[in-house]
């Protein structure tokens, strides 16, 4: 069903990792910035949010997707382009427009935000290293597409206000295609993906719902 073997697959991201070395570790630390401004906000957090966001997106789409997944799936051409779009979209949204506000809260919803922030950066490698992957061929977070859809769903769960549908459209998608390529790759700890684009769009739904009966 698919163009290329679990192998090449895994090989891909050896490459990968080896070639944008240390990329990771700038990504971990963008990661631990948007969060930290979550509860130490300042004037710019929410763009400095937004563009952190749309950085990932731009990388993976560019470095990922075109740069190295293309060599085994034609695809990836498309699959670039709208990782491209997205971060566009972000940035557009989020700093242009400024309609991106974040925001820590008690409230469940933001929680499960925290809670998928937290998964896609420090316990999706751990399940891919017990799941028996090598570390040096685990898609690693904010630099691969599964790792950012699913820290972007956290983070937009942690907003205060509501999200524009448009920036929900590709990460659902993607959360759509790599969920379901995770099962016949095997790659556990992407099967959060699938959960991750479903729950966020119930919650966000319902959340602007509630913000709506509330205004009226």
């Amino acid at each position: 069903m698919l163009p290329f073997s679990v192998e090449q697959f895994f090989e891909i991201f050896a490459s990968y990792n080896k070639a944008i070395w240390p990329a990771q570790i700038v990504a971990l630390l963008m990661g631990a910035l948007a969060l930290v401004l979550l509860f130490r906000r300042s004037g710019l957090s929410d763009e400095v949010i937004a563009g952190i966001l749309a950085a990932m997106w731009a990388w993976t789409g560019i470095a990922y997707h075109l740069m190295f997944f293309a060599a085994i799936n034609k695809l990836a051409y498309g699959f670039g382009a709208l990782f491209t779009l997205q971060a566009a979209a972000l940035a557009y949204v989020g700093l242009f427009q400024r309609r991106l506000m974040f925001g820590a809260s008690n409230a469940p919803i933001a929680w499960i935000g925290v809670a998928f922030v937290l998964y896609a950066a420090v316990i999706y490698p751990l399940v891919g290293v017990v799941a028996g992957h090598a570390p040096a061929e685990l898609p690693a977070f904010g630099v691969t597409p599964c790792p950012v859809v699913i820290f972007t769903f956290g983070m937009l769960l942690l907003t205060i206000r509501p999200v524009p549908r448009l920036l929900l459209i590709i990460p659902i998608l993607w959360s759509l295609i790599g969920g379901s390529a995770a099962i016949l790759l095997r790659v556990p700890q992407d099967w959060l993906l699938l959960v991750s684009g479903i729950v966020s769009v119930a919650l966000l739904a319902g959340r602007e719902q509630r913000l709506v009966s509330a205004s009226s």
